[in-house]
């Protein structure tokens, strides 16, 4: 069975919608930037998640993309 080499359209690829670190507020496609393990200790742990524009805007990588 022959394997295709593209990858999945814009229109059947699963987006997520979430809540985006950098511009604070809710956004289509959003993908992990940072994953923060909460501690013992004080400080803000947490996940941060960033939307297509403020990954571009500020040269963030996914967290995913990232090898």
């Amino acid at each position: 069975m022959p394997q295709t080499t593209q990858s999945a359209s814009q229109e059947t690829s699963p987006t997520s919608y979430g809540y985006c670190s950098w511009h604070q507020g809710q956004a289509r496609g959003v993908r992990l930037i940072q994953a923060t393990e909460q501690g013992s200790g004080p400080g803000s742990a947490g996940n941060h998640f960033a939307c297509l524009p403020c990954r571009q805007a500020y040269d963030l990588v996914p967290l995913a993309d990232r090898m």
